[in-house]
């Protein structure tokens, strides 16, 4: 019996130093509603053949803005977790304040990376200044929602879905017209600030600034275009003032024709419509042939370790969430695009057959350009003040001024760009 013990216990003081080995990679990303599920089920599954490392997760940013706002705080505390998931648009700011570290010697060391799906359009969207610092990890694009139900009910035909701005305010009008409880439209203007203010400019083959970033372009012929949609889509197809949640609890509910907002929400929509009507994805209208893209939302994982060993291990955790096991994960659970090619050509293959209303989005891949981020310190300010602009637009205050608003948008972001 004695010896018995005395074996237990140099078995468990061997066993000691091996528990003290394993490496804590503290991650933190945005938008619990739509990714907590998600990373719990990746963390698992890395955990199976990982024990060396231990992932922890810290209570997740409520958005974007709260994301990048709490990083830059923690940087002054050097509280920062180890890997932070941001909007594709919030790299640049990160890299200008020297916090997100490069990822170009793991990158050019691991020589399975392109077997296991990564390949240069990953790398361009998390690339500045010729470095790669993040890695895209759920991709999303504008499309629109359509309630196929009411849809027929107004007279339209969901095989062939509104392709202009003009035929969607018009079906709008005829869904608004079958009750005073139904919406035509809704838009969920308010995405991160100005995703969607941008998304409609660049369908037109716009852009945000000049090349040389020192003027707005947003004011050109495009944006103009632009901001008269979302007036008229209050003014003539009564598109209610209701907020994100509200926006999609009344597509949810049956009480919208056509809900236009990111494929983030295919997966949490769906779920909440429980097969109370026939619901259809279609792509994002009038995007210009030849010319039109769409900005890509959606977050990228960075690494903000500095130590040597965290960065190390902070790299397996990057490439199991990235890579095609971690990226299939991501797109069953959300309504996410992967990035990772291997995800998307094998381990998804079947899904998209079953799921077409998750395929929309992949079919407008070709259209992908970078969400565009606004330079400088004020970068968060004038996404701010956009937001606050189209707002007066959508509760219906200017809906019938949208050049005027457009006016005075770009006059007060032009004040707020670095002075060249």
């Amino acid at each position: 019996m004695l010896k018995q013990t005395l074996l237990s216990a140099a078995l468990a003081l061997i066993a000691i130093p091996a528990l003290a080995q394993q490496t804590e990679v503290v991650v933190q990303y945005p938008y619990p509603e739509l990714f907590d599920g998600t990373h719990k089920q990746i963390a698992a599954e890395f955990a199976k053949t990982n024990p060396d490392i231990k992932v922890t997760f810290r209570a997740a940013y409520d958005s974007y803005e709260e994301a990048t706002q709490k990083v830059l705080r923690e940087a002054v505390t050097k509280q920062m977790p180890d890997i932070t998931f941001q909007g594709l648009n919030r790299i640049r700011i990160l890299v200008d304040r020297n916090l997100a570290q490069p990822l170009d010697e793991f990158i050019k060391a691991d020589k399975d990376l392109e077997a296991e799906g990564f390949h240069a359009a990953m790398y361009d969207i998390g690339t500045q200044n010729g470095k790669v610092y993040a890695l895209p990890f759920a991709v999303s694009l504008p499309i629109m929602y359509l309630n196929v139900d009411l849809v027929k009910k107004a007279g339209g035909d969901p095989a062939n879905p509104p392709k202009t701005w003009d035929e969607v305010i018009e079906l709008a009008k005829k869904i608004k017209a079958l009750g005073p409880d139904i919406n035509g439209v809704t838009y969920v203007w308010d995405i991160t600030g100005n995703w969607l203010w941008q998304a409609p400019v660049f369908a037109r083959g716009g852009s945000m600034l000049t090349e040389d970033e020192s003027k707005v372009a947003f004011d050109g012929p495009e944006g103009q275009f632009a901001i008269k949609v979302l007036g008229r889509l209050v003014t003539e197809a009564g598109m209610p003032n209701l907020t994100q949640p509200d926006m999609r609890a009344a597509f949810a509910a049956g009480k919208t024709g056509i809900h236009i907002t990111s494929t983030s929400d295919l997966a949490k929509v769906t779920e909440m419509i429980a097969k109370k009507f026939e619901l259809k994805t279609v792509p994002f209208p009038d995007v210009v042939a030849g010319k039109g893209r769409l900005p890509a939302g959606g977050n990228l994982g960075v690494i903000l370790a500095s130590d040597p060993a965290k960065k190390a291990a902070a790299w397996k955790v990057m490439k199991f969430w990235h890579g095609p096991e971690g990226a299939a994960i991501m797109a069953k659970t959300t309504g996410y695009m992967p990035p990772n090619k291997k995800a998307n050509d094998i381990y998804l293959k079947d899904f998209y057959v079953e799921n077409p209303n998750n395929f929309t989005a992949v079919s407008q891949l070709a259209l992908l350009t970078k969400w565009y981020a606004f330079p400088g310190e004020n970068g968060l300010k004038i996404t701010d003040v956009i937001k606050d602009h189209i707002a007066s637009i959508v509760t219906g205050q200017r809906a019938k001024e949208p050049e005027k608003v457009l006016a005075e948008m770009t006059a007060d972001v032009q004040k707020l760009l670095p002075k060249k």
